[in-house]
């Protein structure tokens, strides 16, 4: 049995302003709301982390060079980095079309940190590969996401 998808649309398709069924038996809807559950809670959970210093002591993945261009000490800066993820967070369980590229904006600055730190390649690698997932998101909210 062959099986055929055609990417044109069809004078039957429905406007654009509809989202597409959140179907909890298909895979792309399972995806997406895995997705979305992920970068709502871990930028949440990085960014409280940033004020206690539990799972890392942050600071030592900041750049030198950052740390000497902003003022106060790299814990103050902490703190305003943990409040922005907690924002992107929230923005990504509230508007994942937007929270998805946000996220992933904010990971190429952490990415260019990391490379520029030259001791972190491997995280750099790793926040990469959630930078492609942030995309992800952010493109699959495309179908699920309710337009306004």
């Amino acid at each position: 049995m062959s099986v055929t998808t055609s990417l044109r649309p069809s004078s039957s398709a429905a406007p654009a302003s509809a989202a597409a069924a959140a179907d909890w038996r298909d895979p792309r809807y399972q995806a997406y709301a895995l997705m979305r559950l992920t970068f709502t809670v871990a930028p949440i959970a990085f960014g409280v982390d940033k004020f206690f210093n539990v799972m890392t002591h942050w600071p030592n993945y900041l750049a030198p060079w950052i740390n000497n261009i902003m003022p106060g000490t790299g814990q103050q800066f902490m703190y305003v980095v943990g409040a922005i993820e907690i924002v992107a967070g929230l923005v990504v369980a509230l508007r994942p079309r937007f929270g998805g590229y946000l996220v992933a904006a904010w990971l190429a600055g952490i990415i260019i940190n990391l490379l520029i730190l030259a001791d972190f390649y491997d995280v750099a690698l790793r926040d990469f590969g959630l930078l492609l997932a942030g995309l992800t998101l952010a493109r699959l909210a495309t179908a699920y996401e309710v337009r306004s």
